[in-house]
């Protein structure tokens, strides 16, 4: 059989070790979750923007009306 090419992670130093214990220990270990680089947060969707409960005032004048209902 080829050496792998990573070390072990995990090496179990007490021979006493029993087999619901070294399993214990890997779910522990396991439930950590990953340890590769911190994915970047995905980006908000407008839709739910919390900005978007924000009430803006309307605009007076001619076309004011239309204006309050339009984005932006």
């Amino acid at each position: 059989m080829s050496e792998p090419e990573h070390p072990p992670v995990l090496r179990v130093l007490n021979a006493d070790a029993t087999d619901e214990e070294v399993a214990a220990l890997v779910a522990a270990l396991s439930a950590l979750g990953p340890t590769g680089a911190a994915s970047a947060p995905r980006p908000r969707p407008s839709w739910s923007d919390p900005a978007r409960v924000v009430r803006r005032t309307h605009r007076s004048g001619p076309g004011g009306w239309r204006a309050s209902g339009l984005p932006g």
